[in-house]
């Protein structure tokens, strides 16, 4: 967790080898991201699930195919295994009725569903989400927080969640790392965090507009800028 440009999203990014460190090493399942050849990072990324922050459906397929397009992609599965694994992972997210529809005929919160269905199509080791609870009315909100620990608990995954919404991400996260500009400034149980001594992660979890992270932009005195127009 942490406040907007930040490097959330950028961290998801170097997981998944889109963007090369500058140093360090990023290991999944005990393999080097950024040391593997372009067909071992492919296979890679084949167990590990995507939900990006805006669903990123294909929006000329319906629903059924945007859940197939993986298998279709990835496997040699025959149409009817295919149809079977499709409408398992739309009912896990409980949109079976929906696979007919195209994406620009579902609401945001269905639009997100689909994709996290489409993100569990290979059934991957883990799964990365990219602010899933942005933009969501308090229902979906409610509905995506219990599919993520609903998966999470049945599919034995990890998952990575990258957001600023504090009260549903603790309630569903093992462990939370608090970043600031590029730097981990908390990090602990959802308990831990709670009790930080950090004044920066308090400032964080209680949405205060002034602390550690200042109101005001940096600027020369108030009445120092004031008086300026009239000394020129």
């Amino acid at each position: 967790m942490g406040p907007s440009g930040t490097g959330k999203t950028t961290l998801l990014k170097i997981i998944g080898g889109q963007l090369h460190p500058e140093s360090g090493s990023i290991i999944v399942d005990g393999e080097n991201v950024h040391q593997l050849a372009r067909k071992d990072l492919y296979s890679l990324r084949k167990r590990m699930g995507m939900l990006f922050q805006s669903g990123a459906l294909l929006t000329d397929m319906n629903v059924y195919d945007n859940v197939a397009f993986p298998l279709r992609e990835h496997t040699d599965l025959d149409e009817s295994m295919i149809r079977t694994l499709v409408l398992m992972k739309l009912q896990a997210v409980g949109l079976r009725g929906a696979r007919d529809l195209m994406p620009n005929e579902l609401s945001g919160g269905m639009a997100r569903r689909i994709a996290l269905a489409r993100a569990i199509a290979l059934d991957p080791m883990m799964i990365m989400y990219d602010e899933p609870f942005t933009g969501q009315d308090p229902i979906s909100m409610a509905t995506l927080v219990q599919l993520i620990k609903a998966l999470n608990t049945t599919l034995n995954l990890t998952s990575i969640i990258v957001s600023h919404d504090v009260k549903d991400t603790a309630a569903i996260a093992d462990y939370i790392y608090v970043i600031s500009h590029g730097k981990i400034v908390g990090h602990g149980t959802p308990k831990e965090i709670e009790n930080s001594e950090s004044d920066w992660v308090q400032q964080f979890m209680h949405g205060e507009a002034d602390g550690p992270v200042h109101f005001h932009y940096p600027a020369k005195a108030y009445i120092d800028d004031l008086l300026a127009f009239d000394k020129n």
